[in-house]
């Protein structure tokens, strides 16, 4: 492991205050926690009973404001793509930004076109155009607007337990209502079965019966549509839904019958994208029987922490707009130069190769762990994307106060991962940085395996004594 540059030590010992309240009361960190609860709405999350602040990275660490050192094994919500800090990065921040912050899209952007062009090449699209927003959630307002103005239409397809973002659009086909807190939209959405392989009516089915069944559904869904369906958007592995993934070639199955139909399919990579599965640059290269996606959507690792998104579609569908537009933030200098230096990283250190290797290390090693475990159900995953979905030990039904407990008891243990799940599952959610070693892999299986142990036990021990009671 890595120094800590500012002399903090390792795990979240250490802490003063009332023993009642966990220190909060007498801490500068629980005064910033009141003010957050003060000024900022109460349906923004925050991890922990007792929330951390990070002030500074380095490599796969980061540390909080009480000199705690934590393995970081959820990089930000997926975000963190190579590492924190990562010099290439910062110095290609630090010169642009040296000398120009912003323009916006009405001039022309050096680092935005040169990095289009790579995006365009790496896209597996033909005759790509792409379109840089701030964020996985406008670039998927954006891949809506294009498909439904060049269909003429304002039905669109997606998958049940998905997520798209928070804006007003997203959330109208997003397929969790955890995550979906208004019926109002201005699509219609038609959802179909095939994301979520363990569960539902087609679990019991083997992979080939599986897309069968599922194609089989999409069909009729589509006989029941009326008119024109614009698009059908999808995560090839789901994010907020827990890791789920259906079997390699469902949308590839899936893209015959929509192309009969001339509904295009979106691929929506904010999350899967740039090697985090290991075995493919993009999600959708999992299911590439029927060719590339007609729009492809990304954002998260490409940045590094910097806020980029985008939209990469052939040239007929992103120009079918037929009124003027701009992107005041999208492509920024500043951003485009991070992502520039960020994807040559990637693409020069092989880290989707990593990915693959050490993501595959890691899953085994956690299955291992996991095996005989009552209150695990599955541990699922590709590459530095793994899912372990809980379950209330002696059942089938999803464990949230589990979950909540082992992504306590890990960060005790100075380990941050995340988690997720719909309303049938609970998910813990493991997804590194790609350039994660071997020994950090073990080091942080290790400490997830402790805390699973713990939080089992615990529950164990409280459903005792209120047996005895």
């Amino acid at each position: 492991m890595s120094g800590d540059p500012s002399g903090g030590h390792s795990g979240p010992q250490g802490q003063s205050g009332d023993p009642h309240d966990g220190g909060q009361s007498a801490t500068p960190h629980a005064t910033l926690h009141a003010r957050h609860r003060a000024v900022l709405p109460d349906w923004l999350a925050v991890y922990y009973r007792r929330p951390i602040e990070i002030t500074h990275g380095e490599g796969r660490h980061v540390w909080d404001a009480e000199g705690n050192r934590y393995l970081d094994f959820f990089g930000g919500i997926l975000t963190t793509m190579t590492a924190h800090a990562l010099p290439e990065v910062t110095k290609a921040i630090s010169e642009q930004a040296g000398r120009i912050l912003h323009t916006s899209t009405l001039y022309l952007d050096r680092p935005m076109v040169e990095l289009a062009e790579r995006v365009a090449a790496l896209s597996g699209i033909p005759d790509a155009r792409v379109f840089f927003t701030t964020s996985g959630t406008e670039a998927n307002d954006t891949a809506l607007l294009l498909a439904t103005a060049y269909r003429r239409s304002n039905q669109v397809l997606a998958m049940r337990n998905s997520y798209h973002g928070r804006s007003f659009s997203a959330v109208g086909i997003t397929g969790n209502r955890g995550w979906s807190p208004t019926s109002i939209s201005p699509l219609q959405t038609l959802y179909v079965h095939g994301a979520v392989r363990t569960r539902g009516p087609f679990a019991g089915l083997s992979d080939g019966e599986f897309i069968t069944a599922c194609v089989a559904d999409l069909e009729d869904v589509l006989g029941q549509a009326h008119g024109n369906v614009a698009a059908l958007i999808a995560e090839p592995i789901q994010g907020v839904g827990g890791f789920t993934s259906p079997p390699d070639g469902l949308f590839a199955a899936f893209r015959e019958v929509l192309d009969r139909h001339g509904i295009l399919w979106i691929s929506d990579e904010v999350q899967t994208g740039w090697g985090r599965t290991g075995d493919h640059f993009w999600g959708w290269q999992a299911h590439d029987g029927s060719g590339p996606p007609d729009i492809l959507t990304f954002a998260k690792g490409i940045g590094n922490g910097m806020s980029i998104g985008g939209v990469v579609a052939s040239a007929p569908v992103m120009n079918c707009l037929d009124a003027n537009s701009i992107s005041t933030f999208g492509g920024s200098p500043v951003t485009m130069a991070a992502g520039l230096a960020n994807l040559n990283h990637l693409v020069e250190h092989d880290l989707q190769g990593n990915a693959r290797r050490v993501g595959g290390l890691l899953i085994e090693r956690l299955r291992a762990a996991c095996a005989g475990l009552d209150g695990v159900r599955e541990v699922r995953g590709r590459g530095l994307m793994i899912g372990i979905e809980l379950v209330d030990p002696g059942t089938d039904d999803p464990w949230h106060e589990g979950t909540s407990a082992v992504l306590e008891a890990a960060r005790e243990g100075g380990l941050l991962i995340g988690k997720s799940g719909a309303y049938n599952s609970s998910v813990l959610r493991i997804a590194p940085p790609l350039s994660l070693t071997v020994a950090e892999a073990e080091e942080g299986a290790e400490i997830l395996e402790a805390a699973l142990k713990t939080a089992l036990d615990t529950t164990q021990t409280t459903r005792s004594g209120r047996s005895a009671s």
